[in-house]
């Protein structure tokens, strides 16, 4: 269980679930170590929330010293960290084929790289520094497109897949007795700032001559047009929720855009293994 009075650490805070999430713990009266790229865009926040419930802090998730500086800061601001939300990391549409490749890297670097050198820094500091049996939570923000494909997300989809293997696999390693809990959320659209920024690169002419391919779609139109939004601040509200479960799931699908993905991708693999099965007859040695 959480401590009551409970001290939280949320990477990515300066916009959408983020900052949605900072707010939340703290109009419940706890503490809050929000970090972000530019943290003065919670300067507001600062405004109203004294520093021994709110720690600013700039962390760039690419750069592993920073994470071990901001937990230090952390522990010497509060004394404990009890729940970790992984959330920094951005998106960009387009074909596969016409994304820049440097650009698919960073986005890796951010997404997957830096949400793993959180996660480990997390682990340790709740076992090493929280104290033996005290543990703390780990929310990994991921996505339902960690579970399923989507057109045009390609990279965005690769690093939430990555996200997804190494947290299950880091979940079947640590041991009960700490008593760290992990949980990858795995929301559909929620409204950010994010998403209304991302700009097409220049298309590849081998798509553009079938308007009816589903990033022709897309680049015709708008993610308006494709998704429904959900809010930012009643998904936070949900995923605040999970921390205090005495046994929270290791994946939560939220979002009626995402369960019906992620149902029709378990219901096509569920096929093809059945359909394919008789192959494995004979295979052993």
């Amino acid at each position: 269980m959480r401590h009551a009075y409970s001290s939280h650490a949320v990477t990515g805070t300066s916009t959408g679930i983020g900052r949605a999430l900072t707010e939340l713990v703290l109009e419940k009266g706890e503490r809050v170590v929000a970090t972000a790229r530019t943290p003065s865009a919670l300067d507001d926040l600062a405004k109203v929330y004294p520093p021994t419930r709110l720690l600013l802090l700039r962390l760039d998730v690419t750069q592993p010293e920073q994470i071990v500086e901001a937990f230090a800061r952390a522990k010497a601001a509060f004394g404990r960290i009890d729940v970790v939300v992984n959330n920094a990391g951005w998106g960009d549409l387009g074909e596969i084929e016409a994304m820049d490749e440097e650009r698919g890297r960073g986005l890796l670097e951010t997404n997957f790289w830096g949400a793993l050198h959180v996660s480990k820094e997390a682990i340790r500091f709740f076992r090493d520094e929280n104290g033996p049996g005290v543990g703390g939570r780990l929310l990994q923000m991921s996505s339902y497109l960690g579970l399923a494909g989507f057109p045009a997300a390609g990279y965005y989809v690769a690093s939430k897949f990555a996200l997804e293997g190494v947290t299950e696999s880091l979940a079947a390693e640590i041991d009960p007795a700490w008593n760290i809990k992990i949980t990858l959320l795995e929301p559909g659209w929620i409204r950010s700032a994010i998403t209304s920024n991302i700009v097409w690169p220049p298309a590849h002419p081998a798509y553009i001559v079938n308007a009816g391919l589903p990033t022709s779609i897309m680049r015709n139109g708008t993610l308006d047009d494709l998704v429904t939004w959900k809010s930012a601040r009643r998904s936070a509200e949900l995923f605040y929720k999970t921390t205090s479960l005495p046994e929270p799931p290791l994946h939560l699908v939220v979002g009626k855009d995402a369960i019906e993905a992620t149902r029709k991708k378990i219901a096509s693999l569920s096929e093809l293994v059945d359909t394919y099965e008789n192959w494995s007859e004979g295979l052993e040695e």
